[in-house]
Parts: structure tokens; sequence; C-alpha cells
């Protein structure tokens, strides 16, 4: 389908149908050859219905562009317009590579990391996210993306208590981090790298102004956030949606538990989440979720209320994937 005079929209065979028909997510060509240049000037012309297409689909996935470098991205990532979101008690470990680029996440590729909207932990969160693919795996490191009010509509179906108890206490999280950046965990950032400071008093400013309170433990730290909303409402679509952090959070049962994790859950009255809830939430997550393999060159435009993502495991590198967060 012809959309204008430069972008063509293209069906992949992982998309899934949604809403009468409306394939998830968008996935937009150029109609012919084009440089970089043309690019970013195609953006600017087509803001507006790139911006009515992200709102009704979710995700925008553009493919077959001439988007080569981090450079390149970052390029595509102002000619848009949006501000920049910056990553401050952001909980991954992230390098900027160049101008409002930087490392998705520096875990271990073969570490899969669950569903999430990108800072749900947060009172100030990014509105939008961007990734580009520099080298695209040989096989697996896809990042799946799945409808957050899917999600919610299922999970209210299936355990109407348990979502009911979210709604009303929402959640609290709480994160024991080091000195240091941690990266064999996806969520291992350290408090100097989380709040941009070597300062423990400043580090304590900026923490509580994004409704966190520190407890220092020697040279670490436990941050503790909340209770911060569990499920939202969008006002532009009109609809309830997953938004917590929940699955990234969630250790297992207390017979599966992985005590390797360094991030806590619990409702905002102190209650357990309901292991029962999680179990079907992570599965339901998998069931609705597409993951288009990378191709090299890709740029991936996520609104981050409407959408989660993950990471799949790396099987064959290389893998990289950069990003940048917009309010």
């Amino acid at each position: 389908m012809a959309t204008g005079r430069f972008f063509k929209e293209v069906e992949l065979p992982e998309q899934k149908s949604h809403d009468d028909g409306v394939l998830f997510p968008a996935v937009l060509s150029p109609i012919s050859n084009t440089d970089l240049t043309g690019f970013e000037d195609a953006i600017r012309a087509h803001k507006p219905w790139l911006d009515s297409l992200l709102q009704k689909r979710g995700v925008i996935l553009f493919r077959g562009f001439p988007v080569t470098s981090p450079s390149d991205f970052n390029d595509v990532v102002e000619a848009f317009g949006f501000p920049e979101a910056f990553y401050v008690g952001g909980r991954a470990s992230r390098t900027q590579v160049v101008g409002r680029i930087y490392t998705a996440n520096e875990s271990p590729p073969e570490m899969q990391i669950p569903f999430h909207h990108e800072m749900a932990y947060l009172p100030d969160f990014p509105s939008k996210l961007f990734f580009f693919c520099e080298e695209a795996p040989e096989a697996g490191g896809e990042t799946p993306v799945v409808l957050s009010h899917i999600i919610y509509e299922k999970m209210k179906e299936k355990h109407p208590e348990s979502v009911a108890k979210l709604e009303e206490h929402g959640v609290k999280y709480t994160k024991i981090m080091s000195e240091d950046n941690q990266e064999s965990f996806f969520t291992g950032s350290g408090w100097k790298s989380a709040y941009m400071t070597n300062d423990k008093n400043v580090a304590e400013e900026r923490a509580a102004k994004l409704g966190t309170k520190l407890e220092w433990m020697g040279s670490d730290v436990k941050a503790i956030t909340g209770p911060m909303p569990g499920i939202r409402f969008d006002k532009k679509s009109q609809r309830k949606i997953w938004f917590n952090g929940l699955a990234v959070s969630y250790s297992g049962s207390s017979t599966t538990k992985n005590n390797d994790r360094n991030t806590f859950i619990e409702l905002g009255n102190g209650e357990p989440v309901s292991d029962s809830a999680m179990e079907d939430c992570l599965r339901i997550m998998e069931e609705e979720c597409v993951a288009i393999p990378w191709k090299k060159g890709d740029v991936m435009l996520v609104n981050n209320l409407m959408v989660l993502h993950s990471r799949r495991p790396l099987i064959k590198p290389p893998r990289s994937i950069l990003a940048s967060l917009c309010k």
C-alpha cells in the first residue's frame, strides 16, 4: 500500500492482525531508492501522518532505508523532532555512542530481557523509543513487541482479583544498586550511572525527584520506588494498559525463585504479587507478541505507552542494537 510519495506499507509474515484486520506492527519501506537526506526530509514532510500511524499501530518498523551508522541513526531521530528523554534513574547499563544515541542494554546478549514499558517504575518515563540495528544477528536476538491493552484485557479476564488489586494498590519496586554497573544483570546499572553523579547527596536529591528513596548499605544502596500505578489509562487510545515492570522484576515462585535478581516487587499494600497471575502473564505476553528478525539498517519506533518490548537471547552473533529515548 502506497502512503504518499515516499513511503509504502509492506507486509511481513510475523505481523499479527488486530482490530478489524489492522496489522501490528506497521512496516514502512521507501517507494524508490533514496539517500539519508531524502529519508530525513520525508520524515519531516510526513510527520503528522507518521504520528497518526504510530498512535494507531503502536510500532513502526522502517526497513530498507539508508541508515548505516550511529550518526545516521542520530540524524533520523533528530528529524522526528521529539524532545530527548534522559535516562536519569534508569535501571539498565547503557553507554552514550553519539548525540542522542546509546547502547540498548549491556547485559550479556544471550540473556533474555522480559517484557516491559521503558522506565515504568518511575513517574517520568519516555513516551517514545527508537531502536536501530547496526549489526543484525545471525540467529535470535529479536526485540519482540506486544500491545499493552491486550495484556491488560486478557489478564483481567483470567485474573480479575489480581488485576483489581494491582489497580487499587499499585506496585512498589525495590532495587539493590552497587556503586558501579553490574553488566551480568539486565537491570544492572550502578547508582553512580543511574543518577549521573559520584556524590551520594546528589544521588539522593535526584532520586527523590523521581519518587525514589535511597537507603545506603555501605557503598551499595537500596532504591525503593512507589507505590507506582500498575495499570494506567492511555488517554490518546482511550484504553487501560498493563503499564508496569512486573515481568522484569518478577523472580519466580518460591520453588523456582531466581536469587540472582537484584530487583524485587510487591503490591503497594505490601502483599506479594500472585505467582499464578505472573506465570499466566508471562505466557500471554509470549503468545501475543510479534518478533520480527532484525535486518541491518532497521529503525523501529515504539509508542512506549501502547507497547511493551523485550529481548530474546542471542543464538548466533553478532548483534548491535542502539536506542534513543524521547519525551
